[in-house]
């Protein structure tokens, strides 16, 4: 199955990504559960694999991947934490809005400290009073001399606690074209983020809120022009936020299939494995055939990405569908566990918390039936997958070739890079050297 939309190299890259979640990530899953808190170590170990740049162009030091890459990164470590899947997957709808609006400057100055894992982006949108009703915002950005004053409250923000560069969209005027987007680094006077908050489920990760108080940032920090914000937050949210949420919830699927079939299989019953009784393996089947049609529509949608084929109700679709289905089995795994489902010391419990979670941003189910039902009425808006088309594209000359895929993959760590001194005389303040040469890493580099 998954060679229906993957070649060797993505399945190269996915066995690379499957045994660091299964050496590095596994074993910490307890403590992060039992601690309920936002495990900074482990994010920074993943990020520095190179994985957030999947879809950075190799110029800019990124894998240049794609989305099906993309797509492949997030489950394999959701099947393991969804905790990390959902990370990277914030960390990687950051990258969509340098990518889509950035400056030469920007892309230059970001993205290779993006690719690298010195710097972990975020976007925020969503606010209390507002929800997903974007428009209906309140947060606000003053222009004042060569900076501009930023004052309000961001809420769910995906890395919130880990973020370095945050992507902030916010009101400089009225109605549609009133809404712009600003880059705005974790250590900037005037911001700061709130306390980590209890959740349901994707202990280790942390979406939480960042607050504004006369928050200044230079006018070289505008994303786009003034009045692209609106289409900042809509595209990322369409083209990356969707797929990469469908991405989680397919590894939550699979964890899901993988653990229950195991537990029929070791569990006995009437003198024989529990996997033997009828009724077991019906609900079995409907995990199994929900799993087919949820991983065909997740690969496929991002397959017309990396072709550059317009795709936005097919990206709708399969996180409806992932998102949907990942929660049917949950639940019908939990039926199958019985009694043993409550209880911590099996995940399947986890499965179903964590699958929760997927299920509001980017567009809850109904928002998505919104959407495909002015689809079918020949109302879409947006083709957001047709405006950015060219931004999307996989080229071949980003590819690497067949014969770059070895038997034995070499140590890929890059020599400590020089830091990239700003227009303005600064350097980039998030942890760690942020920008440097471009390395054009290899997708199949040993985890560092």
């Amino acid at each position: 199955m998954h060679r229906y939309f993957t070649d060797q190299r993505h399945e190269a890259l996915r066995h690379r990504v499957r045994d660091f979640a299964e050496s590095e990530v596994r074993p910490r899953i307890a403590e992060m559960e039992a601690n309920r808190s936002v495990c900074h170590d482990l994010s920074r170990l993943i990020a520095r694999q190179g994985w957030i740049g999947a879809t950075v162009h190799r110029a800019y030091g990124g894998m240049g991947a794609g989305h099906v890459a993309k797509t492949l990164i997030i489950e394999e470590l959701s099947r393991v934490s969804a905790a990390m899947g959902a990370m990277v997957q914030a960390s990687q709808l950051g990258v969509a809005k340098i990518v889509h609006f950035g400056s030469e400057e920007q892309k230059k100055t970001w993205l290779p400290a993006i690719a690298s894992g010195d710097c972990l982006p975020t976007i925020a949108v969503t606010e209390p009073e507002s929800g997903g009703h974007v428009l209906g915002m309140s947060s606000t950005a003053v222009r004042d001399g060569d900076g501009y004053v930023l004052n309000g409250r961001k809420i769910y923000v995906g890395n919130s606690h880990v973020g370095d560069l945050h992507g902030v969209v916010v009101r400089t005027g009225e109605g549609s074209k009133g809404l712009s987007a600003f880059l705005v680094e974790s250590d900037t006077p005037g911001f700061r983020v709130g306390e980590q908050q209890p959740a349901m489920g994707l202990h280790g990760f942390s979406f939480g809120e960042l607050f504004f108080d006369n928050c200044r940032v230079p006018a070289a920090n505008l994303l786009g022009r003034e009045g692209d914000g609106l289409s900042v937050a809509y595209s990322s949210s369409v083209l990356y936020g969707r797929p990469n949420l469908t991405a989680v919830s397919l590894g939550i699927h699979q964890a899901v299939l993988d653990e229950t079939t195991r537990f029929c299989t070791e569990r006995q019953r009437y003198g024989k494995p529990l996997a033997d009784l009828g009724n077991i393996k019906l609900k079995l089947g409907r995990i199994q055939s929900r799993l087919l049609l949820a991983r065909l529509s997740a690969y496929h949608a991002v397959h017309l990405l990396d072709q550059g084929l317009p795709c936005d109700a097919e990206l709708m679709n399969a996180k409806l569908v992932n998102v949907e289905s990942a929660l049917e089995s949950a639940r019908d795994a939990m039926d199958i566990h019985a009694a043993c489902g409550l209880f911590t010391d099996r995940p399947v419990e986890r499965f179903l918390r964590d699958a929760h979670h997927i299920f509001a941003p980017a567009g809850t189910s109904d928002i998505q039936l919104l959407r495909l039902g002015e689809l079918a009425l020949g109302r879409a808006q947006g083709d957001w997958s047709s405006r950015l088309a060219d931004l999307l594209r996989l080229e071949p000359s980003e590819w690497p070739e067949e014969d770059e895929v070895p038997d034995e993959v070499p140590d890929m760590a890059p020599a400590d890079p020089p830091v990239t001194v700003r227009t303005d005389g600064t350097t980039p303040t998030v942890p760690g050297q942020r920008t440097g040469p471009a390395h054009r890493h290899s997708w199949f580099a040993r985890p560092r």
